[in-house]
């Protein structure tokens, strides 16, 4: 099935690590879920950082590709049996000869949704997220899901429900959107998390309280009427954002956030909440792109 502007493709970034596989994993099942092709990437070349005045080294493309093939090849038999159990999967494979940070940014443009793993099999395995999840992230044109390595993500969590970090601002209305899409296609609750702060405000904590919970109804507002029997549950605090959406995403089968939030601009790569809980969680985790 070709990738159109009705049902485009969930596109998965891969390299033959463990963290690919599960990104893979993942993929599949949410492509069935959306009725949506899978388009399986391999990028010839040294996941490096993506930027300007970036120098790549010549390499063995010969070598790269022999790699790419059987790395796709095994990466749609796993695929395969992922989707085997929710429905029929239509799966594309691509080898490029081309960087794969660049080659997903492109492909980017034309995808529902792009997926990767929090790190590949880069030779340093730099912290939690390794160069291509992180340069997705911050540059991608769809939605990006970092899936965690199999033995970060607890199978127990699959009942749990959809996290989605809300503050008014219009990412995070994208981000609703997605949580609420992403619950009903998993049969679970929504749990909706807005924080609220007293620095430099001249109100009492209750007034505070009270509009922060006003906020979040109001970002809520007609998805009870489009989603009926879907259980949403409210979340308001006095706390920082990343570190209430970590602790609640404890119990939680998917988290979801803005790339960027009230203090964001048009053009801006990476809010700091996201940030925080794109290098913190140990769930899958959806950042809602522009």
């Amino acid at each position: 099935m070709s990738a159109n502007a009705i049902n485009p493709p969930v596109l998965v970034g891969i390299d033959g690590s463990d963290a690919a596989a599960e990104a893979v994993r993942w993929a599949a099942v949410d492509a069935v879920n959306h009725r949506a092709p899978l388009h399986i990437v391999y990028g010839i070349g040294a996941p490096m950082d993506f930027g300007p005045g970036i120098a790549f080294n010549r390499i063995d493309y010969d070598a790269y590709r022999a790699t790419g093939t059987s790395a796709v090849a095994a990466a749609r038999e796993f695929a395969t049996a992922a989707a085997a159990p929710v429905g029929d999967l239509d799966i594309d494979t691509f080898v490029v000869e081309a960087p794969p940070i660049p080659v997903l940014l492109d492909r980017s443009k034309d995808a529902r949704m792009l997926v990767v793993g929090t790190r590949g099999l880069g030779a340093f395995r730099r912290g939690l997220l390794g160069s291509v999840s992180t340069a997705v992230a911050r540059h991608a044109h769809c939605p990006v899901a970092v899936i965690p390595e199999p033995e970060n993500y607890t199978p127990d969590r699959v009942l749990g429900p959809v996290l989605v970090g809300v503050d008014g601002s219009p990412a995070s209305v994208r981000a609703i959107g997605i949580a609420f899409d992403e619950a009903v296609n998993r049969n679970v609750a929504v749990r909706a998390v807005l924080t609220w702060s007293e620095f430099n405000r001249y109100i009492s904590r209750a007034d505070m309280q009270e509009e922060a919970e006003e906020l979040l109804s109001e970002s809520l507002a007609g998805y009870a009427e489009k989603y009926p029997g879907l259980e949403v549950q409210h979340v308001v605090a006095e706390d920082r954002p990343a570190r209430r959406l970590l602790a609640e995403s404890a119990d939680t089968q998917l988290v979801v956030v803005g790339s960027h939030g009230r203090g964001g601009f048009a053009g801006m790569t990476l809010g700091s909440v996201s940030q925080a809980v794109l290098h913190a969680t140990d769930c899958p985790l959806i950042i809602a792109r522009p």
